[in-house]
């Protein structure tokens, strides 16, 4: 399979602080991919790179072939790049499928002009956005909840409708921060499921997440960091047997 996304010796510092150094790995189109570590080891600061939150200080960032190094997350998204955050931050007032509407409609944002006239480009565009929002909405099979209020659900109802949010920008990939964080056994696995509908739809996936077990049952391909430097590359049971990884991460 060919790389979606590839980190170059990418590096970021603040300060005097190397937050990641040196770090590079690339992910398959249509992979699912695990970034794990301690807490520190630099995983969350290698994500917002990604996601263009934030830019390197060294290296280089590609996506589908092209440069994004130092893009940021507005451009990242049109390029079709979705991120969904640890916390859902849902807007409560709203019905769960208002809430997905959202993620459909940052991909493709309408013009004030041709919204406040209502042309014939912003109703095409405003249909397709529904059409996005109900392909995610059957993907996490939300449809029984779809009219409620998102303050309704419960908080593992409320991490499929971020993931489905985020999935309604139909990304090639889908950036999870920390999903299970939080969840049951029983939401887990909804989680779990719903991740491997999205691949099978076609989305890539990467996702920082502290449950190993998750992340090894889940994952194709596992990267691992520790002091803010890669230790591991590979499938996960070549990941979890790393002596690197069980000093470092699994304690042994």
């Amino acid at each position: 399979m060919s790389a979606l996304l590839s980190l170059r010796n990418v590096g970021r510092r603040f300060g005097g602080l190397a937050a990641v150094v040196d770090v590079d790995f690339e992910i398959a189109a249509g992979e699912i991919c695990g970034l794990i570590g301690p807490n520190g080891a630099g995983k969350s600061t290698t994500f917002n790179l990604i996601a263009g939150d934030i830019a390197p200080s060294s290296g280089q960032l590609f996506f589908a072939g092209r440069d994004i190094t130092g893009s940021p997350s507005h451009a990242n998204v049109r390029l079709g790049i979705a991120r969904m955050f640890q916390a859902v931050h849902l807007f409560e007032s709203m019905t769960v499928a208002e809430n997905i509407l959202v993620g459909a409609d940052r991909r493709d944002r309408l013009g004030l002009v041709s919204a406040v006239l209502c042309t014939s480009v912003h109703r095409r565009r405003e249909r397709a956005a529904i059409e996005m929002a109900d392909k995610a909405i059957a993907l996490l099979g939300l449809q029984d909840v779809a009219g409620q209020p998102a303050a309704s659900l419960p908080f593992g109802k409320q991490r499929l409708v971020g993931v489905a949010r985020a999935l309604a920008a139909e990304p090639r990939l889908l950036l999870l921060d920390e999903p299970a964080a939080g969840l049951s056994e029983p939401e887990i696995e909804a989680l779990a499921n719903a991740v491997q509908r999205a691949r099978t739809a076609g989305v890539t996936v990467l996702m920082v997440e502290h449950n190993v077990a998750f992340v090894m049952k889940l994952c194709d391909h596992v990267v691992a960091m520790h002091d803010g430097r890669k230790i591991a590359d590979g499938k996960p049971a070549e990941v979890q047997g790393s002596a690197a990884v069980q000093e470092a991460y699994l304690g042994t």
